[in-house]
């Protein structure tokens, strides 16, 4: 009984359904389309800023997947270093997590490079320097050993597979034949999708494939984009918010769950590849929707003889963005936000309106009184 999808005749001749996932793509590139033509409102500073924190959040998020916990100040530290944003203490520094942001900005920056397994070697390598993952010794910068490569699930004496990948003696082939599709294959979002899944399939490595196969995932993706946008979203970001979902379009397409029909058509894990790319575009457009919106409120009220209260409390609710802030700006909140007397709140409340910057929102008064930011 054949139970993997590496194992059936076809493999790899992956197939998928177009019109179904025509609409997908359409709203992707229009996505991809508006971001391109946000970010191109914005200084290259602010630009660069919001690159390290989507690079922040993809290292992070790509570590967490696997149930590995990053320093956040130590991953910082790397971005900022390599970056040259600061000075920074070398202390701060752990050498797996630079080499992980390493390997990330490699994917996102040299994507027009061949996919090599000396590449992928050299990634390997770094996730692992000193050739152990946690206190077991593991093949570095090689393929994996000849035990057999399972992801197993369960509680202690009712394990489940959920995957087997190839054995030891069809990788050599496997990364051949993988490789050379790779190189071959125009950048494409299908490519994209083929590409993430092929690898998980493949599974070379003794540990950190998962984190080696969104590196290459980036890496299509940085190709379709030249790069404009792809650093300024993070799909592992979105891919962890819904980390289940992940495990299972995988296992559902590889053949832990019994698919009726064709089983190399991969049309449903298409499907939830892409609509987990749309939703981090989505989220990108949004923060770099606040990110315009506070810029442009700064370039009309620059010249206003603003105090340092209110000067917070305005960021605070930009930073966040004004749709995410519940219940609209009352007294009452601007007394908690600044830290300040009724009666201060109420007089720089009165300012902010005689400068424009805020406005009473129509049907509130007394003391239910409440206002909101505009341009």
């Amino acid at each position: 009984m054949k139970r993997w999808i590496w194992q059936y005749e076809n493999y790899p001749h992956f197939t998928y359904q177009f019109e179904t996932l025509e609409h997908l793509l359409q709203k992707i590139a229009m996505e991809q389309g508006y971001l391109l033509a946000l970010s191109q409102t914005l200084s290259q500073d602010t630009i660069l800023q919001r690159q390290c924190d989507a690079l922040l959040n993809e290292t992070l998020s790509t570590a967490a997947i696997e149930g590995e916990i990053l320093n956040r100040d130590s991953v910082k530290a790397s971005i900022a270093k390599k970056f040259g944003l600061r000075e920074i203490d070398d202390k701060k520094i752990v050498d797996s997590t630079d080499n992980l942001v390493s390997i990330l900005i490699d994917a996102n920056t040299n994507y027009d490079k061949a996919l090599t397994l000396e590449r992928l070697f050299g990634w390997h390598n770094a996730l692992f320097p000193k050739g152990y993952s946690g206190l077991r010794k593991i093949n570095t910068a090689s393929f994996r050993g000849e035990e057999t490569m399972q992801i197993v699930g369960g509680s202690m004496g009712k394990e489940i597979v959920y995957y087997e990948a190839p054995p030891r003696n069809r990788l050599e082939q496997e990364m051949q034949r993988f490789l050379a599709w790779f190189n071959s294959e125009k950048p494409t979002l299908i490519k994209a999708c083929i590409a993430h899944l092929w690898f998980v399939i493949i599974h070379p490595f003794d540990d950190g494939n998962g984190r080696i196969t969104r590196a290459i995932t980036d890496l299509v993706l940085s190709n379709i984009e030249n790069s404009k946008i792809s650093r300024l979203y993070s799909m592992s970001s979105t891919i962890n918010e819904h980390r289940k979902a992940y495990y299972t379009a995988l296992e559902n397409t590889t053949g832990y769950i019994q698919k009726d029909g064709d089983a190399l058509d991969i049309t449903l894990w298409c499907e939830w590849f892409l609509n987990t790319l749309y939703q981090a575009l989505l989220d990108a457009k949004s923060k770099l929707g606040h990110i315009v919106f506070k810029t442009q409120f700064w370039d009309k009220h620059r010249d206003q003889p603003l105090n340092a209260r209110q000067i917070k409390v305005l960021n605070f609710i930009l930073d966040i963005g004004i749709e995410n802030f519940k219940g609209n700006l009352s007294k009452k909140k601007y007394m908690s936000i600044a830290d300040t007397a009724s009666t201060t709140a109420s007089r720089d409340i009165a300012e902010l309106l005689e400068f424009g910057c805020i406005e009473q929102i129509e049907g509130t008064a007394g003391r239910s009184v409440s206002y909101k930011i505009v341009l």
